[in-house]
């Protein structure tokens, strides 16, 4: 696990895409902070609010950038063959995969904390800035954006073509994080269980711990899309291999 780990760190450092992926994310979350209109400057009020509420948005093309590649390029390259000759378990596979997703999302996310230290020294009163909210915040998006990677590599363990699997997972992800909300607004679902349907979207719980309570149910929820998300990947990687093996 550890190997394939530090494999994908270093394939993703070694292109030029995982350098301008970063770069694009911390742009964008500067530009809607601190430049475009309705930002910082604009309201007049030191909070990252809006950061916390553009940044799923932005991760939901960020971490499909970063996974899109992560199963698509050893099937197109059959190098998933060689993998399977070493010492290694799909799960191991899957979790050093997985886990490298989410390292590089961690090193993307890390600079943005400079936006605290900075929202704190603009603020007329001093320590006036929402700790507890901010935490939780940062807490939720971790949370999100483990998700979020999960969800990635399971489209990529679906296609060859990393630009199919790129636009499977942003379509996925966007629809596990607004999807349900819509649905549960329709007028059909507006006399029962509206709340529930919402419940099953990763948007109610990201908003519930970005509050700044951690409740264990956000946690649990958060957890199964992980595992469950996981699961199927290493179903889809056996089924791979088993059509590959009945072919031979």
């Amino acid at each position: 696990m550890r190997s394939i780990f530090i494999k994908e760190i270093s394939s993703f450092f070694s292109s030029v895409v995982g350098y301008v992926a970063v770069i694009v994310f911390l742009i964008a979350c500067g530009l809607f902070l601190w430049v475009l209109p309705d930002g910082i400057m604009d309201n007049g009020y030191a909070t990252l609010d809006q950061f916390f509420t553009m940044a799923p948005w932005v991760l939901l093309f960020l971490i499909p950038a970063i996974t899109m590649r992560s199963f698509s390029d050893e099937f197109r390259g059959g190098t998933i063959e060689w993998l399977r000759t070493k010492p290694l378990t799909d799960l191991d596979i899957i979790i050093g995969k997985y886990l490298a997703s989410l390292a590089l999302v961690v090193f993307a996310l890390l600079p943005t904390l400079i936006y605290v230290y900075t929202i704190g020294n603009l603020s007329m009163v001093d320590h006036n800035l929402d700790s507890g909210g901010i935490i939780g915040s940062y807490v939720g998006l971790l949370l999100l954006a483990a998700s979020f990677a999960a969800v990635g590599i399971l489209c990529s363990s679906l296609s060859s073509n990393q630009v199919v699997g790129f636009l499977i997972s942003v379509l996925a992800c966007m629809f596990l994080y607004t999807g349900f909300a819509a649905i549960s607004k329709l007028p059909a679902f507006e006399q029962g269980i509206d709340y529930y349907l919402g419940m099953i979207g990763m948007s109610f719980h990201y908003n519930s711990i970005s509050r700044g309570v951690v409740d264990t149910r956000d946690l649990v929820y958060f957890l199964s899309i992980i595992i469950l998300f996981i699961s199927l990947t290493r179903l889809s990687i056996n089924s791979r291999n088993w059509d590959t093996a009945r072919q031979d």
